[in-house]
């Protein structure tokens, strides 16, 4: 076989994924039966859409998913332009030392972890002892209990999600304009644009197709919020604002043992993600030309 070598490689990650990313859709089954540990996922007796007709008929249902689209569109339209203006800031920097500087600084706070980071934010906003709760003493004003009001919770998720990642997110841009062709900002010089000139007719044409391929993603993912910074940040006075899809999926299924119903949520929560991926795709690919598929 010619060039084994590079099939050879490949043959790890098709295996990753479909040990740990196809097999366990067999198990989705779930959703359409009534599971029993004894009798096991196979043997469990079918009860058809009963788990999703319950999920439908459960008060929960709506405030589940206008907390799920608000939280996830909020997160969408503020934080998928912030990553853009970063990197096409930084390719503007010229200095090589300040660069890299401004690049340490905006990607080191991926690393830290959710729970370090929700860490963070609880010292921060504290009711008493919080750095913004003595800032807004200093000033002569009284002191918020920004985690107990349910209207600030999605602003604090999103704007800390946003810190957290753009300088990550920018990588793939600063990627992008970097393989754009030299010539075109020397022509660009040579008619006497200026740099926002070279930005808006140079720069975003050039990047205008990872920026579309990073929407769809993005878009793909609405409904995949990250259970783990929500579930932290939660708690009694704030839940009728951040109780999600996923917060809810694990407390009716690990917490109450209801694993059929938990499954059936996922299976739509999933099912509500590929549409709108594939719907996204569709009308990218007939507006820019510029799709996943």
């Amino acid at each position: 076989m010619k060039h084994w070598q590079l099939h050879l490689l490949v043959i790890p990650p098709i295996l990753f994924f479909l040990i740990f990313k196809y097999y366990p859709m067999l198990n989705a089954v779930l959703a359409f039966k009534d599971y029993n540990v004894i009798k096991g996922i196979w043997g469990s007796p079918w009860v058809g859409f009963k788990n999703f007709q319950l999920f439908f008929e459960n008060p929960m249902f709506w405030t589940l998913l206008k907390n799920t689209l608000k939280l996830s569109g909020y997160l969408l339209l503020a934080g998928f332009p912030i990553p853009i203006l970063l990197a096409l800031m930084i390719n503007e920097i010229r200095g090589g030392r300040f660069k890299r500087f401004v690049q340490l600084i905006s990607f080191a706070p991926y690393f830290i972890s959710t729970v370090v980071m929700v860490s963070i934010i609880m010292l921060f906003l504290a009711p008493r002892l919080g750095f913004a709760n003595i800032a807004l003493n200093f000033f002569g004003m009284d002191s918020i209990n920004f985690l107990g009001e349910p209207g600030m919770f999605r602003s604090i998720y999103v704007w800390s999600d946003i810190w957290q990642t753009a300088g990550y997110s920018a990588v793939i841009y600063l990627a992008a304009l970097a393989g754009i062709d030299p010539t075109l900002y020397e022509a660009a010089k040579v008619d006497g644009a200026s740099r926002f000139q070279k930005i808006r007719h140079v720069d975003l044409p050039g990047i205008v197709p990872t920026i579309v391929i990073i929407l769809i993603l993005n878009v793909g993912n609405v409904m995949a919020l990250g259970f783990e910074k929500v579930y932290l940040l939660q708690n009694p006075l704030n839940i009728a604002n951040s109780e999600i899809i996923a917060t809810y999926v694990y407390s009716i299924g690990l917490l109450n043992a209801n694993y059929s119903f938990a499954t059936a949520v996922g299976l739509f929560n999933s099912l509500i993600n590929l549409i709108l991926l594939v719907t996204v795709n569709g009308v990218a690919k007939r507006i820019t030309n510029n799709s996943i598929w």
